[in-house]
């Protein structure tokens, strides 16, 4: 893609602007580095566009691939130059979350996405010490419907087949409800007593869940006042 401009905006989004790119820079800056994390965070891209964008951003300097320690494949760093990059996804963040949220569409709820978020968000200091077994149902789905959460050594792993533990707590909601609860639009103490999330299982954890089930970064952002969509702005 090229704007035949010399313009240095036009330069930046000839290679940013590509389609999956600052969800890919997203990605990175959230700590992923393996190409099967990229995956998990971009479940909808294809393996073969992946590849092409990563060798995108890699020929254009604002990511680095080094072999992994010990084992085959590849991690994917953010260079200085890229690394200059987070202020950017940072307030698109922020943006998007204030002025172009919207109503969401049942065909942008990706349980993938939002399960792979919770668990890179997951607050361990608010658990018990311990291995801690969280199962989430949701009952709308009938593909990808469960998934488990296997707490353990301070590290934690994502399942969408039973690992066969027993279960500490079970979590059942529909996949709205809890994007919106991860969107911060209904708080978690709120969800639980319109039962939009019901548990069952350990009560000490079901009464915390708001202490460790990490939210969205930005979920602490308002909406802005549609009206202001509509006016101009003061000079």
């Amino acid at each position: 893609m090229s704007y035949g401009q010399f313009c240095p905006v036009a330069k930046a989004t000839e290679l940013l602007g590509e389609r999956w790119m600052l969800l890919i820079l997203r990605e990175l800056f959230l700590g992923s580095h393996r190409y099967s994390e990229l995956q998990r965070g971009l479940s909808r891209i294809s393996p073969s566009l992946l590849a092409k964008r990563l060798k995108q951003l890699e020929q254009g300097g604002i990511v680095v691939r080094k072999l992994q320690r010990g084992r085959k494949g590849h991690d994917y760093f953010l260079t200085p130059a890229g690394k200059e990059l987070e202020p950017l996804i940072q307030h698109l963040a922020v943006w998007g979350m204030r002025w172009a949220r919207g109503q969401l569409r049942d065909d942008e709820l990706d349980v993938e996405f939002l399960m792979w978020d919770i668990q890179r968000r997951l607050q361990l200091e608010h658990l018990p010490d311990g291995d801690t077994i969280i199962c989430f149902i949701f009952d709308d789905l009938d593909r990808y419907k469960s998934w488990w959460l296997v707490v353990r050594d301070g590290s934690v792993d994502l399942c969408t087949e039973n690992p066969g533990l027993d279960v500490d707590l079970y979590v059942g909601s529909s996949l709205r409800n809890l994007v919106e609860v991860w969107e911060g639009d209904v708080s978690i103490k709120t969800a639980q007593r319109k039962k939009l999330i019901r548990t069952q299982g350990n009560r000490q954890l079901a009464k915390n869940m708001a202490d460790w089930l990490g939210i969205s970064l930005y979920a602490d952002v308002r909406r802005g006042d549609p009206a202001l969509m509509r006016v101009a702005a003061d000079d």
